[in-house]
């Protein structure tokens, strides 16, 4: 017989190495109006409770400031403390409003507590910065984006800052493309961060054969390229996705049965193993649409979310919706609040001309910058400038891969999250499953 400590102490060691699993969340709803804090509790509680699933308990956020303001704190976080949330923070780096997204962070620690602190999984300085610092970023106008130098100036006020504070045990990371992470020219990014952020849509990959049934071996293809220069440190999955609607990208279908097979071929073996942030809970009206339900207060999805099955919907609608992608373009909207342009679509997988935090579009900023290949080699790219601002205080400048507001969810351990944590999980984690074995029989 077990003791109650043993038992306690196995259900801990299972806890922590449980893999955070949810969807990204924005500031702003599809009609431009901003989220506050009852908007994403609605949200949190609707992904926690989606009919075939579970644990997805984690939101992903792309900026610490509240939609409307110059700096007060996003209230996404008293309604992650409600719902028992966990969050990956997000501090938007480009456009240069620095200095309020880490007044946001730092009033958010004093305002919040540990009762905020202890839901920290980590924090993002930056999303796809690298990448609208490149040839592609240029090519495709999504926006500007900074140089790895700056970057790391920016990562180390973030780490002085959390400094002393009840955060200063967070992981801090920095979430960016495939092809920004092989980009020899921002090593120095990678050997200042404690983990990997990466955002990946094979739906977006024209420039190669993308469609669905290639969709999980380019998925695995980039993320594998993504480790072989993280020098050992964890990648994490903080967006990916496959439409539900919109157009055709290359050979790639936007439908109801593929986005169900991408679910099943790349989420299912990544929910509980690897830390995953999914593109997303709801963006109805946009195209293309990535929602995997139709609002953000609807736990009935649109296809079928339970892993190790073969049903492709949970509705009546989707067999005769999911036919074709032609028919559901068509009947798409296209909305200026969309938080996507597929026009400025990567063929990598990347880029889009919306500040993901607002999910509002704006004036693109594509200035002459000096980009580097994944090759390492420098070259200039010259393009034409004009400004955008966000109401929010937040620079409207684009994102890459990823898009406006999206939903995220993790595992139920409310502890803060850091490398070491992880690696203390996984020496005990047959310890802990021997255990709740034994106290099973």
């Amino acid at each position: 017989m077990f003791s109650k400590q043993a038992i306690a102490l196995a259900l801990s060691i299972a806890a922590v190495e449980a893999a955070h699993q949810g969807f990204n969340y924005g500031t702003t709803k599809t009609d431009g109006s901003y989220n506050y804090e009852a908007d994403f509790k609605t949200e949190f509680q609707t992904a926690k409770n989606l009919v075939g699933t579970s644990g997805f308990t984690s939101a992903r956020l792309y900026t610490m400031i509240q939609g409307g303001t110059t700096n007060d704190p996003i209230q996404a976080i008293p309604a992650a403390i409600a719902s028992e949330t966990s969050l990956l923070l997000g501090l938007w780096t480009s456009g240069g409003n620095v200095d309020n997204e880490i007044a946001a962070l730092e009033s958010a620690i004093n305002t919040y507590g540990e009762s905020f602190t202890k839901l920290v999984v980590g924090i993002s300085v930056g999303s796809e910065d690298l990448y609208r610092n490149s040839v592609t970023g240029a090519k495709n106008k999504a926006g500007v984006g900074i140089n790895p130098d700056t970057l790391v100036n920016y990562i180390k006020q973030v780490k002085s800052a959390i400094s002393g504070t009840s955060l200063s045990g967070a992981s801090v990371g920095h979430v960016d493309t495939w092809d920004a992470w092989t980009n020899g020219t921002n090593a120095a990014v990678i050997d200042e961060i404690d983990w990997l952020g990466f955002d990946g849509y094979p739906y977006y990959q024209t420039t190669m054969a993308n469609g669905i049934d290639q969709g999980k071996s380019l998925f695995d293809d980039a993320v594998a390229k993504t480790k072989a220069v993280a020098n050992g440190k964890e990648v994490w999955i903080t967006e990916t996705g496959w439409p539900v609607s919109g157009p055709n990208e290359g050979d790639a279908v936007a439908s109801l049965a593929n986005a169900k097979q991408y679910w099943d071929e790349v989420g299912c073996p990544l929910f509980g193993e690897t830390n995953t942030w999914w593109y997303m809970l709801a963006d109805a009206g946009s195209s293309p649409s990535f929602g995997v339900t139709g609002s953000t207060s609807s736990t009935n999805p649109l296809f079928n979310l339970s892993c190790n099955t073969t049903s492709t919907s949970t509705s009546s609608a989707s067999a005769s919706s999911s036919t074709s992608s032609s028919t559901k373009s068509g009947s798409a909207s296209s909305s200026s609040v969309s938080g996507f342009a597929t026009s400025s679509r990567a063929s990598f997988g990347v880029g889009h001309n919306t500040h993901p935090a607002t999910q509002t579009s704006t004036p693109l900023i594509v200035a002459t910058q000096t980009a580097s290949s994944s090759s390492g080699t420098s070259a200039s790219n010259s393009g034409s400038s004009s400004s955008g601002s966000s109401s929010s205080g937040s620079s409207n400048s684009g994102s890459g891969s990823g898009s406006g507001s999206s939903s995220s969810a993790s595992a139920t351990s409310t502890t803060s999250f850091n490398s070491a944590t992880r690696s203390t999980g996984s020496a005990f984690g047959a310890l802990a499953a021997a255990l709740v074995l034994a106290i099973a029989v």
